[in-house]
Formats: structure tokens, C-alpha cells, sequence
């Protein structure tokens, strides 16, 4: 097992500008401004302002209330959340509306300089974007922080550590015990399976007579957490590989599918031509329980077979249990290999892994529950993105907080306080990466991968604790985490961390 790295020395982003009181008006309607001295003063128990802003202004907010929101407060009202991440704010156009969600309503914004206001109750981070060394630093303990993060686990692997994950206390990610599970973010929907195979059978076999290989690779991003390309290029011994993209490339791409574009929007031409290819291999980029992405479920929509490698959970949410052919069960890639050869030879045995197609062979409850159930959609426009849908989630947690916390204040022997949120390894946990073929003692000390992956995952670890520590002694300047990484490293050496 890869040891920890050292610590790496980074060049420490500028502080964040000095912060204090901070006057902010909400305009709703012309009859219903709110004037400055209305404002709440800043939380100061929680800290010690040190400036003060200016008076900023927001444009006119409309107040759409949802069906079924009984929520009759107005704007001024409403607690406020905000949008951390730059660039991530999914409303438009403007930086600040009203929302109406299920049970109550809330503002949303993605001006930061509501930050130390005490009305902001919550702050939304892009997991993607989130940095140590750039959180909004100190933390207020009126504030709660959300994070949404869908993509790879390989973006940032401060969230698979739990002095990381635990900075949060809601949750949307690709694990399904997040508080917000965006697991099947890749499956549009039970009609995206059930599409027809797009090449039938018949015609892969008399491609396959003409010199097509029956495996079809197709990556660009070759150096990625899971090692994938350790693995296809050992499988490559025993079976034939087309390969196009980037990756362990044997095989140009047509000159109007040489934009990459093609393979995300899923455009026509791309689709059908790696449609004619028996089997796909699907292996993820990085490794994590329930990470599933469209490497999974284009082939599977297209009437090929997946070869997958990436969530060790992936027969959780197969339509069946014989729709894929997990890598991972194989010893060997040869073992995988020859069963692949195997396949490719018996038509009737192939044919067993696309019956799914037909609606009365899928046979997994949890799938079918879970497309039935979940609350967003994925082009679908009579369902809420997951982004709105995720902030309306902590609106509506925000709002019951707040009250319960009012109601307690109010009648602390007749009420209880609201019980504490905090999220932990189960909502992303990813594991440490290894080589995607063979025993990390077997590689050589300048291996490109071994250099990279282990150290990142160590010293995200680094980072998380170091974060910890400074929200925990109370910290205002983020530039100081280097300082807190060096003591805890320290504290370590000596056997008391």
C-alpha cells in the first residue's frame, strides 16, 4: 500500500478580503424595500469584524410561489443561502431570487458578500472547486455548509477523508447515503434502457467477419486515479482492441468524429459507430461506491455489452444480473479475456446479456424505485435539475432548523434544540487509488501514475485536517493552513495526533 507523501509546498492564494459588518438590502417590490436600519446586525458572537463593507444593493427580486409552498413571508424575511463556487449559480439571469420549495422558501444568491450576514443560514460548495486554503474563513456557527458535488471522485479528494467530509452537513453526491443522492445522474430514464439495440446482432457478427474487433476502448484522459490503462493494455495481450482517443491508440478516429464533443452530446454519427462493437469497456476514472457514469449506461442504451470497472457496487443498479460483465470478477485479464472470446463466439449467450431490453427482464426492484422516485430529472422538463432541486433541499432543511431553533429559545422546557447534522465517510469515502493491474510494491519508483495519485489522496488528507484545525481554532486568515498542516504533521511525528 502506498505510503503518504510529503508535503508538498504550495504558493498560498491572497487572504480574503477584510470582512465585517455587512449592510445588505434585498429589494422586492417598490412598496417593499427594506431600509438599512432594518437589517440584522451581524452575528458577533461568532466572531470579530474588523472593517465594514459598503451598502450593497440587489436587483428587484419576484416572488413566484411555488404549488403547495404556504410560505406567505416576504423577501426580507427569508433566510438566505449562498452559492459559494464561482461560476455555479443555477438561475439566470441576474445573482439573487426567491425560491418556493416544498415546504417554505428561501433567497438564494451567489453575491459573496452576503457571507458574514446573518441572515445567510447556509453556503452551497461545488465540490469540483472547493479548496482549503480558499473557505470562508472564520466559520459562523449560525451558518450551515452544503456540498454538491456529482463529478469524479478524482476532482478532489479532500471530500474522501473524513475530517473533510465532515465539514459538511448536507450533502448531494453520486453515493446513495447522501442526503441528496444524485446516483443515476447518468440514466436519463427506464426509456433510455429499453431503447432498441441500435446494430443488431447479425450485423456485429458480419462486421466482426469483416476485421472489427469485438472490443471496442475509447478514452482521452489517460492519466487518471484508476489506472485504467495498466489494465486495458495488459487485457490487449490475450483479446483484439480497437482503441481510438488518446489512450493506447491503434486506431484513428473518422476525421468528423475527431471533435470529443461528438462523444459527450452523444451525437448521432459517434453513437452509431460504436454501436457496432459487441462490448464496451467501461472503466471509470476514478473508483468509488455508486460513481457510475455514461461509460456505464450509453452501452447498455445502445445494446452493447459494458465491460466495467468503477463502482464496486455497480450490480446494485444493473437492470439485471446479467446485463454486464464486471472486471472485477475475473482473476485475470486473460480469465476476462477468454470469457469475452467466449461470448463472442456464441450468439445465444451474448443475446442473454441484452435481454433487458425487453421490460419484463428487468428485474431490479431498486433501479425501478429509484427512476421511479427521485425527485429531479435529467431532460426532463417537467421535473426540477438537481442543482435547484439540491437548494431547495436545504432551504427546506434551513427553515425547519431555524424554527426549531426559535421554538426552543422560546420554550426551552417544552422544546427540544435541533440535533446537529454532520456528514461522514458513507456520503463519499472514495478509497485510496490503486494500480489498476498488479501490486503497487511491484512498481518502479518513477512510475508517472505512483508519483501522482497516492500522493494527491495523502496529501488531501493533509489539507482536510488542516481545515479542520483552523475552523476549530477559530481562524480568519485561510493562508494559515500550511502553518496547521506543519504542527499536525509535527503533533503526528511525535505520537500524539
Amino acid at each position: 500500500m502506498a505510503g503518504r507523501g510529503r508535503l508538498v509546498p504550495c504558493v498560498c492564494l491572497g487572504l480574503f478580503g477584510v470582512l465585517c459588518w455587512v449592510w445588505v438590502s434585498f429589494a422586492s417590490f417598490p412598496d417593499d424595500q427594506l431600509p438599512l436600519e432594518a437589517l440584522d446586525a451581524v452575528d458577533r458572537g461568532a466572531f470579530h469584524p474588523q472593517s465594514a463593507l459598503s451598502e450593497m444593493e440587489f436587483a428587484s427580486i419576484s416572488s413566484y410561489r411555488g404549488p403547495g409552498n404556504s410560505d406567505r413571508r416576504r423577501n426580507k424575511e427569508l433566510p438566505i443561502i449562498l452559492w459559494w463556487s464561482g461560476g455555479l449559480f443555477p438561475h439566470f439571469p441576474g445573482d439573487t431570487e426567491r425560491i418556493d420549495c416544498a415546504t417554505s422558501s428561501c433567497l438564494v444568491t451567489s453575491n459573496r458578500k452576503v457571507q458574514l450576514y446573518k441572515r445567510t443560514s447556509s453556503i452551497i460548495f461545488y465540490g469540483t472547486d472547493f479548496r482549503a486554503y480558499e473557505a470562508p474563513l472564520p466559520r459562523l456557527r449560525h451558518q450551515t455548509w452544503a456540498l454538491f458535488h456529482e463529478e469524479s471522485p478524482m476532482n478532489n479528494y479532500v471530500l474522501s477523508h473524513a475530517p473533510g467530509i465532515r465539514l459538511f452537513n448536507y450533502t448531494a453526491t453520486f453515493r446513495r447515503e447522501s442526503d441528496y443522492p444524485l446516483t443515476l445522474q447518468w440514466l436519463p430514464s427506464l426509456d433510455y434502457l429499453l431503447q432498441p439495440v441500435a446494430v443488431p446482432l447479425q450485423e456485429k457478427n458480419r462486421l466482426r467477419r469483416e476485421g472489427l474487433a469485438p472490443v471496442l476502448y475509447m478514452q482521452s484522459h489517460c492519466d487518471v486515479p484508476s489506472d485504467r490503462d495498466r489494465y486495458v493494455k495488459e487485457l490487449m495481450k490475450y483479446i483484439k482492441v480497437d482503441s481510438y482517443g488518446k489512450c493506447l491508440n491503434n486506431r484513428p478516429l473518422p476525421e468528423h468524429l475527431e471533435d470529443t464533443s461528438t462523444a459527450t452530446g452523444e451525437e448521432a454519427g459517434f453513437m452509431n459507430f460504436v454501436a457496432r462493437y459487441k462490448f464496451h469497456l467501461a472503466l471509470e476514472n476514478g473508483l468509488c461506491p455508486d460513481y457510475m457514469t455514461e461509460k456505464l449506461w450509453r452501452p447498455l442504451h445502445q445494446g452493447c455489452v459494458p465491460v466495467y470497472r468503477g463502482s464496486a457496487a455497480v450490480a446494485d443498479w444493473m437492470p439485471n444480473d446479467h446485463s454486464a460483465v464486471i472486471i472485477d470478477n475475473f482473476p485475470s485479464p486473460k480469465a476476462l479475456a477468454d470469457f469475452l472470446k467466449r461470448l463472442d463466439e456464441n450468439d445465444d449467450e451474448y443475446a442473454k446479456y441484452l435481454e433487458f431490453k425487453n421490460p419484463s427482464r428487468i428485474t431490479n426492484t431498486r433501479l425501478l424505485e429509484a427512476l421511479e422516485t427521485r425527485e429531479w430529472g435529467v431532460n426532463d422538463m417537467t421535473k426540477p435539475n438537481y442543482l435547484n432541486g439540491f437548494e431547495c433541499y436545504v432551504c427546506d432543511q434551513e427553515n425547519a432548523r431555524l424554527a426549531a431553533e426559535r421554538a426552543y429559545k422560546k420554550a426551552p422546557k417544552k422544546n427540544q434544540p435541533p440535533q446537529p447534522k454532520m456528514a461522514d465517510n458513507s456520503h463519499m469515502g472514495c478509497p485510496l487509488p490503486s494500480p489498476g493491474y498488479g501490486d503497487v510494491q511491484d512498481l518502479s519508483a518513477d512510475d508517472g501514475w505512483l508519483q501522482i495519485w497516492p500522493q494527491d489522496y495523502w496529501q488531501s488528507l493533509d489539507q482536510a485536517e488542516g481545515l479542520e484545525s483552523l475552523i476549530r481554532h477559530n481562524e480568519s486568515d485561510p493562508s494559515l493552513l500550511w502553518k496547521h498542516i506543519q504542527n499536525i504533521a509535527v503533533s503526528r511525528a511525535r505520537g500524539k495526533h
